[in-house]
């Protein structure tokens, strides 16, 4: 990876000598089918680059970037340069520039299994290939040769040769298909990570978008495999949702032309934002029954990379540090439209319970940094698309709202679009204009919230007089840094019917160590004084005794669905942070959790309890407290409505948090049809749910796995199997997992995740102990042999976190002291991971202080 890497030195040289003024791409991608190629040598497709770009300055030298296994040829300005003298295997050195200059590169690529790149998929269920590209950061380079940067955006042409009875596509439109060559319009100016192609025998839906004078052809694609379960309709009715929200507040017309949206297998992210070529992972298509917070979570990606059309195509950062400037907003621009134009219109209870959980992480890890980051390369840049880039980004957006107010802020993304289209910009160009419009100070902002980490953790101080009227009621702020808040305090009691409501409230510019909020004063005591109630701001609440005293009582009778989720959200951070044992908060869960109307919220207190009970509960109480833990689930199952989500999200955490010979043969019969639940509809996925378990406690074995993969031949299918063979709790199999992950590279990036998965069973952590030494060991190898994408997946996926002692401790300890020359990338993943296992440690000292 290292002689991959590009600087944001290197970059900004170029890119002050160099102008491109256009590509023409030329891909054969026939040898994805038939061709058999050894096993010593990677299967190539052949890509020609025709690259039109002037220099600044005469007979400089510059080079453009490509990761190929082979070049066949070079030429420069009618020149021809000898491949073996200026390919290195990951640039093109180019000397003797002049003032315009065409580049053309003959060159064999490379397939990929890992996701970057070309990604070539075969299906086993019919043999079909399927093919599409993902490229952010950098992996443009491993397709066409190019100069791999932001802010070097140019026009692109492709075309495409491929296989009989294939289609394809690519962000601009087909102007011609002959013979199996695809031909495509000239796109707009784009930076070249999110050029895209796609090429299969995708099964493909069309719609149409129109307002006004606008028309926008709309087109949507999956796999034959899973074109049965694939619901195009709503699809696109969410796109059309969407177009509209995004239209009519911003006012600059959707700028390049058709918009298609393929949902592809073995994808490494959520989405992918290619102009007129939006890219998703497959599993949004939904192959049995799921609950409304699947759709809200597909509307939101949907809406999310349709809000990057602008904040981040149309208008670019020049460089990774400014990465915030499209997914904050984008973040930020989903959940926002989502409320506003769709059926979703409590996704700020979603983004507050679950977002803003995944920023409160990543701001507290020692590789927290500001929402715009120092990012002096491109490992770093793949590192940055983390829950501070995104989600606190967003939340730091939302409070920005209530800070200049909604119109500003919205004539500010306005002139935003119209003053820099087709350019790439800095944190600066989007000050300037959102100063002019709002009159606020927006330096002093910036600098408090996005140029500074970490998160604040705001208390309530109430005093009462002798007649229970509240005397005094201030805001404490806590954080290495103290910054301006606007927040709502809310003020809860307990009704006579049980339900805790509010009956008063105010907002307030919250600054330094102590603001007291005078509106409240002479209030009658509240039961619940909510600190950010509605969620205005970016920030750890806690509560005063008596407010916790409450929650510990009547968290169920909250009757607001957001200050219910904004209540989880401190306990779970309490719990976290090792200020509540972890017994209490799953005791809460297993009072409260049942009572719980969203469910989107329902799901994320399960994951929370698997995890508070899995890393944060004392050991010597871990095994009685799971075993509460699935006799609530199962009690819950058993209690909610048939056929409900409420009972399959009940159904899939009590396989979870299975812990006893009952609960497996009660899994056993629900899968053979001898045990029933009313309403409980047992289809393939939640089959593969139940199985897991049974194979992590060795209740079933291969056979019966390979009986299950018969029965669901399927590329999901054969995910799930991978899965549950690595969960199964035997030293051979453990043996092979890791060998199959760190060995060898044969495996595909779907395939290794799910053996990772399988692998890190809790309940193992006798069988996973002898492999924490050999971890340490393999990483820099890993980092140096394997991609990027697979390298994390590894790092992160096998640190020891089930051996959670003081000595494992100290062995992150001793690698990282005895590796500071390590890829700054590397030693960041082992660093947040050796954190989060000091933090496990800390929380289970407070768990078992309270037994």
């Amino acid at each position: 990876m290292p002689g991959e890497n590009l600087s944001r030195d290197e970059a900004r040289e170029r890119a002050g000598l160099l102008t491109v003024d256009g590509y023409e791409v030329v891909l054969d991608l026939r040898s994805a089918v038939d061709e058999v190629v050894p096993a010593d040598r990677p299967r190539t497709f052949r890509s020609v680059t025709t690259v039109r770009f002037r220099a600044s300055t005469p007979g400089t030298a510059s080079f453009a970037d490509l990761i190929a296994p082979s070049v066949n040829s070079v030429t420069l300005n009618g020149r021809e340069l000898d491949p073996a003298a200026v390919f290195d295997g990951a640039r093109i050195a180019l000397d003797g520039l002049e003032s315009e200059n065409v580049l053309v590169v003959d060159a064999n690529c490379a397939y990929s299994r890992t996701g970057e790149g070309m990604h070539r998929f075969v299906d086993p269920e019919d043999g079909e290939v399927y093919l599409y590209t993902q490229y952010e950061p950098a992996d443009a380079r491993r397709v066409y040769a190019n100069f791999e940067q932001p802010d070097l955006k140019a026009p692109y042409r492709f075309t495409v040769t491929a296989p009989e009875g294939w289609q394809v596509w690519s962000n601009g439109a087909e102007e011609s298909r002959e013979g199996g060559v695809w031909r495509f319009a000239e796109t707009e100016p784009i930076s070249t990570y999110i050029t895209c192609v796609v090429a299969g025998p995708y099964h493909y839906v069309t719609d149409t978008y129109t307002r006004g004078d606008l028309t926008i052809p709309l087109g949507a694609m999956c796999r034959k495999g899973l074109a049965k379960h694939f619901d195009a309709d709503d699809v696109f009715l969410v796109t059309k949702q969407g177009f509209d929200f995004f239209h009519e507040h911003f006012d600059y017309p959707y700028p390049f032309g058709k918009y298609d949206q393929a949902f592809v297998p073995e994808y490494n992210l959520g989405a992918m934002e290619n102009p007129g070529m939006v890219t998703f992972r497959e599993e949004y298509i939904f192959r049995g029954k799921v609950t409304r917070a699947s759709y809200e979570r597909r509307c939101n990606t949907i809406l999310h990379e349709m809000a990057h059309m602008w904040f981040g195509d149309l208008v670019t950062m020049k460089w990774w540090d400014d990465l915030w400037l499209k997914e904050s907003f984008a973040d930020f621009m989903g959940t926002f439209s989502q409320v506003e134009a769709t059926r979703f219109d409590q996704a700020w209870v979603t983004f507050a319970n679950n977002r803003k959980a995944w920023a409160y992480r990543a701001d507290q890890l020692p590789s927290t940094h500001p929402i715009t980051a120092d990012i002096r390369d491109l490992e770093d840049a793949k590192l940055n698309f983390d829950g501070i880039t995104y989600a606190k980004g967003a939340a730091v957006l939302k409070q920005l709202v209530a800070y200049v107010g909604r119109d500003a802020f919205l004539e500010g993304a306005r002139r935003y679009f119209k003053a820099n289209a087709y350019g790439n910009t800095t944190l600066d160009d989007l000050l300037t204009v959102l100063g002019e419009v709002s009159g606020r100070d927006m330096g002093a902002w910036s600098r408090a919230w996005l140029q500074t980490a970490g998160v604040n953790a705001l208390t309530p101080a109430v005093t009462y007089d002798a007649a229970g009227r509240i005397t005094e009621l201030a805001v404490l702020q806590e954080g290495d840094r103290l910054r301006p808040h606007r927040v709502g305090i809310g003020l809860y009691r307990l009704e006579a019917d049980g339900a805790l409501v509010r009956y008063a409230r105010a907002e307030a510019d919250v600054a330094g160590v102590s603001t007291v909020v005078g509106e409240l004063a002479g209030e009658e005591r509240p039961d619940l004084v909510l600190v950010n109630d509605e969620d205005l701001t970016y920030c750890k609440i806690r509560f005063d005794e008596r407010s916790l005293s409450t929650l510990r009582k009547h968290l169920g009778s909250v009757s607001d669905p957001l200050a219910r989720a904004l209540c989880w959200s401190a306990l779970w951070n309490l719990t976290r942070d090792g200020l509540m044992p972890a017994r209490d908060f799953l005791a809460m869960v297993l009072a409260f959790a049942g009572r719980e109307s969203d469910v989107g919220v329902l799901q994320m207190l399960h994951a929370q309890a698997l995890g508070a009970i899995t890393h944060f509960a004392a050991p010597e109480w871990r095994e009685q407290g799971g075993q509460e833990l699935a006799a609530g689930a199962l009690r819950e199952l058993r209690l909610a409505e048939p056929g409900s989500e409420h009972q399959l999200t009940w159904a899939r955490f009590f396989a979870a948090s299975a812990a006893g010979e009952g609960d497996f043969q009660l899994l056993l019969g629900l899968l053979d049809g001898s045990a029933r639940i009313d309403g409980l509809d047992v289809d393939q996925e939640l089959r593969w749910d139940f199985l897991l378990p049974l194979a992590a406690h060795g209740t079933v074995g291969e056979a019966e796995l390979a009986a299950e993969l018969a029965r669901d031949d399927t590329a999901s299918g054969k995910r799930h199997q991978v899965r549950c063979l690595a969960a199964r709790p035997s030293e051979a199999v453990k043996a092979q997992a890791w060998a199959s992950v760190v060995e060898s590279d044969a495996l595909s990036n779907a395939l290794v995740e799910a053996t990772i998965a399988g692998m890190q069973q809790p309940s193992q952590r006798g069988l996973l102990a002898p492999y924490a030494k050999p971890y340490f060991a393999a990483l820099e190898r890993v980092w140096a042999d394997r991609s990027i994408q697979i390298g994390m997946d590894v790092v992160r996926g096998l640190f020891p976190s089930l051996q959670d002692s003081p000595e494992t401790l100290a062995a992150a300890d001793d690698w990282l002291a005895s590796h500071e020359s390590a890829a700054p990338a590397l030693r960041r993943l082992v660093l947040e991971a050796r954190d989060d296992l000091a933090r496990a440690l800390r929380a289970q000292s407070c768990d078992a202080a309270a037994s």
